[in-house]
């Protein structure tokens, strides 16, 4: 099937089809750098990693272009970095490689692109002047406000009504603006925070104008897809689109929206045991912790196990099954590449590969439905009990063994899974555990036949002590990190 995709903004879901298949231009919300992400900041990457995966699959790598941001100009930034009594960048420059190095565990492809705020001052201070000349923004007392009720459209994407908001409306905070849902796209800066010159005063932009100025240079407009969490529909996102239609003069035309955004793509919330992540609670889950304590991939499977536009609540039976099902999967290539030795893939004949190929197809006819990323993790499972069949079939032709090993492993591709070695997987990747656990199974084996169960037990509390588990079967002992 072809890739259908649940659009926020129309409330269906709709055939995908590009403005031109040669550049398929995806933007996604990225990290505000001021502290280590959680783990429900990890969900919209992971999420739109597949989605990137699978499009440059079907449309050729060269012919997608992924944008995921950098906000590196937030009040957040600055308090933390008055706190430390440290500039802005050192703050900024720290937790954006934090996130990136956690990212990376995650299996998260980079994005082709990654604007920084700092870096697109001149866009953001020329879009502002378009939607003033536009007659969609006003000045005030050093500010810029974007006129709400000059976009007929406001609250399109978040099913809201202006005139129910504005009817509804507290009383107002801000005595300059017209209207108590203005937002800001310029304001004065405090003289501690970091300032940049305008035509409205020194100072520095807000927060929503900072994606549309970002995706209008980066990308041009209308991009194919927007995405992110659900939680920036409104105001992020709604007033994304308000900036970047007005911006160019559509405010009144029918359809406007379309002159943004094609597509809208939201993730749904996390919360952990069944609530929500609060500090005052104290079950904010750093995402930077998570990755140490166990293999990312665990965490990433985790995050992909429920659709992605549903709530998924983080547990640790969640992740003991995710552990469970990885190790499955593993366990099978394990066996298999035992069985191939140094089997040369190369010499499998076009025909075969294309048989391979093939097997995919439940793979991404699961993933071309909405990402239904619950649905592809049936069909890596369906994938694994073909391969085990064939391991256990003594009169299996080992070219099938290689074409089934082969289907696998680009299925787990897609899922951003299955990235390590078998070997690398149980045994944590440290060499020198490997050694040491090798050595003690060997000791094991003789204390156990010479019947001395004393140092069985000592060698035991060792390997508990290295977190190691071993698994005795018929070929002898074998052994994994423990999840």
């Amino acid at each position: 099937m072809a890739l259908h995709i649940h659009d926020t903004l129309r409330r269906e879901k709709r055939l995908f089809v590009p403005r031109d298949p040669k550049r398929v231009t995806l933007y996604v919300c990225g990290p505000t750098v001021y502290d280590y992400a959680h783990i429900g900041n990890a969900r919209p990457p992971v999420v739109f990693d597949v989605l990137v995966r699978l499009l440059r699959k079907t449309y050729g790598a060269d012919h997608v272009l992924y944008a995921r941001n950098v906000t590196d100009v937030d009040d957040k930034i600055n308090q933390k970095a008055a706190k430390e009594g440290v500039a802005i960048g050192e703050i900024t420059s720290r937790y954006e490689a934090a996130y990136l190095s956690d990212m990376a565990l995650l299996n998260v492809s980079p994005p082709d692109l990654a604007p920084h705020v700092t870096e697109h001052m001149n866009e953001i201070i020329a879009q502002i002047q378009a939607i003033i000349d536009a007659g969609s923004a006003y000045a005030a007392e050093g500010h810029v406000l974007f006129d709400v009720a000059s976009y007929p459209s406001y609250g399109a994407l978040s099913g809201r009504n202006l005139d129910d908001m504005i009817a509804g409306a507290r009383v107002e905070v801000a005595p300059y603006k017209k209207n108590p849902h203005d937002f800001v796209l310029w304001k004065p800066s405090k003289p501690s925070e970091p300032s940049w010159p305008s035509p409205w005063g020194d100072g520095r932009p807000g927060w929503h104008i900072e994606c549309s100025a970002m995706i209008e240079k980066n990308l041009g407009l209308p991009i194919d897809i927007h995405g992110g969490g659900i939680d920036l529909t409104f105001p992020h996102h709604e007033n994304e689109i308000a900036q970047g239609v007005c911006a160019h003069g559509h405010a009144h035309a029918d359809h406007a929206h379309d002159e943004y955004s094609r597509y809208w793509m939201h993730n749904g919330f996390l919360t952990v045991d069944a609530e929500k992540m609060s500090k005052s609670i104290g079950n904010v889950l750093l995402l930077n912790s998570l990755v140490k304590a166990m293999p990312g991939e665990v965490v990433r499977w985790a995050l992909l196990s429920a659709h992605y536009r549903q709530p998924l609540d983080w547990n640790q039976n969640l992740l003991d099954q995710s552990r469970k099902n990885l190790d499955r999967l593993y366990g099978v290539l394990r066996d298999a590449d035992a069985l191939l030795g140094d089997f040369d893939i190369e010499t499998l004949e076009e025909a075969e590969m294309e048989l391979a190929e093939n097997a995919l197809d439940p793979v991404l006819d699961a993933l071309e439905d909405d990402l239904n990323t619950p649905g592809a993790i049936a069909q890596l499972f369906a994938l694994g009990n073909a391969l085990r069949e064939l391991i256990n079939d003594a009169e299996a032709d080992i070219n099938d063994v290689a074409m089934a090993r082969w289907s696998l492993l680009e299925a787990g591709y897609l899922m951003g899974v299955l990235s390590m070695t078998s070997d690398q997987w149980f045994e944590g990747g440290d060499s020198g555990l490997k050694a040491e656990v090798e050595a003690l199974l060997e000791q094991r084996t003789a204390a156990r036949a010479e019947k001395n169960w004393g140092e069985a037990d000592r060698i035991r509390d060792r390997l508990n002590e290295l977190n190691v588990v071993v698994m005795d079967g018929p070929q002898g002992a074998t052994w994994r990190v423990k999840g």
